[in-house]
């Protein structure tokens, strides 16, 4: 188990997600990723922003922790530099990792519901904020 951190993008009523596929699958998650050793999770929010999609973050409020294979951080997050899709991660670079394609994107609020975004929880509490 390993706690994760990981930021809502929300501009002009768009998420920023991940979209993933996987073994078949399609379904979309927020950028983020696990809390390394001396990180708190915003800093890991933060780290974990840049490499997925190439934009430094600051980190506002928690507003969601879900628990999954640890504790899930997730926290309102504005970009404050860089360019949104550029990301370098191992995701993006590690040809080894076998665990499928990720596609940085905006989504509309208005159409998170009937997306399969990953946790339902954070959607819930993103439609109850910008709704």
């Amino acid at each position: 188990m390993r706690n994760r951190g990981s930021v809502v993008l929300v501009e002009n009523n768009k998420v920023g997600l991940i979209k993933r596929n996987r073994n078949g699958s399609v379904y979309y998650v927020f950028p983020g990723g696990g809390i390394e050793e001396g990180e708190n999770p915003e800093t890991g929010a933060k780290r974990e922003a840049f490499e997925e999609l190439g934009v430094k973050v600051n980190v506002n409020e928690c507003i969601a922790k879900v628990k999954f294979n640890g504790i899930q951080y997730f926290f309102l997050a504005e970009i404050i530099e860089g360019s949104f899709g550029t990301g370098q991660g191992e995701e993006y670079t590690d040809e080894n990792r076998n665990r499928g394609t990720y596609q940085p994107m905006w989504v509309d609020i208005e159409n998170l519901l009937s997306i399969d975004v990953r946790p339902k929880e954070v959607v819930e509490r993103i439609h109850s904020l910008f709704n």
